[in-house]
């Protein structure tokens, strides 16, 4: 992928590292167009930052998520990166009834979110000369923590679709990469900002940043604070790792 130059639509940079990353992408030089929820914090992002558009859509809707498409590639026909970044974590304990509610949100946000837009968007970035899909996984994609069960396992899933997608579309002009963040400091999971264990946002976007620009060919993009985790089961430490998430 080269950083520079492209038209982005952040589909889900409202927040944490999804903003982050787009307003990296936009000083890099790229148009960004940040698509969310909200309409007023992208409204404010919006003003903030001159040159980055906005598109309000809903991540959980399959309509919204083709309207989404219709209107960006309408307004921009140049449009070559989708960034499928939408999340959400919530902990779950499987013995609360109230528990399932957030499984299945969990699942329709992160899971079928992503794979609705790659399905809405894949066969138009195919047809342009280079384009880039980028998912963003997670560190407990490959090491769960025991809090966020089924946030963790969404993780895993959009790995393994990663993967797949990346195969099925190797002989098309689409490159196919994965982000995945080690535990950094956003409010994702409520307050993390101050948590000392995680990585400053402003770090992890600018490793994924050079990372991007010197592994232009990269399938996977791994900052250093990820790779303990992401390489947990071949390097035999898994049970290590896994204990040490789960706090015992």
């Amino acid at each position: 992928m080269k950083i520079t130059g492209n038209t982005i639509l952040m589909a889900g940079g409202t927040s944490g590292i999804g903003l982050e990353l787009a307003l990296r992408f936009h000083r890099a030089g790229n148009k960004v167009i940040v698509a969310g929820r909200r309409r007023e914090t992208l409204e404010a992002i919006a003003a903030e930052h001159d040159g980055i558009e906005y598109e309000v859509f809903d991540v959980t809707d399959n309509a919204s998520i083709r309207r989404l498409f219709e209107t960006v590639t309408a307004k921009h026909p140049e449009l070559d990166t989708l960034v499928a970044m939408a999340g959400i974590m919530r902990p779950e304990r499987i013995l609360d009834p109230e528990s399932l509610t957030t499984a299945e949100e969990t699942v329709a946000t992160n899971l079928l979110g992503p794979i609705r837009l790659v399905h809405a968007f894949t066969p138009f970035l195919a047809r342009q000369p280079a384009a880039t899909i980028l998912t963003v996984t997670s560190g407990l994609a490959y090491v769960p923590l025991t809090a966020t069960p089924t946030y963790s396992a969404t993780k895993a899933a959009i790995h393994s679709y990663t993967e797949t997608l990346r195969e099925q579309l190797r002989d098309t002009p689409v490159q196919v990469i994965e982000i995945a963040p080690p535990l950094t400091r956003t409010r994702l999971m409520g307050d993390g900002t101050d948590n000392d264990r995680a990585m400053p946002l402003d770090e992890f976007a600018s490793e994924v940043m050079e990372l991007l620009e010197t592994e232009p060919d990269a399938n996977q993009i791994l900052v250093e604070r990820v790779k303990r985790q992401r390489w947990a089961e071949a390097n035999g430490n898994y049970d290590e790792v896994f204990t040490l998430q789960a706090g015992r």
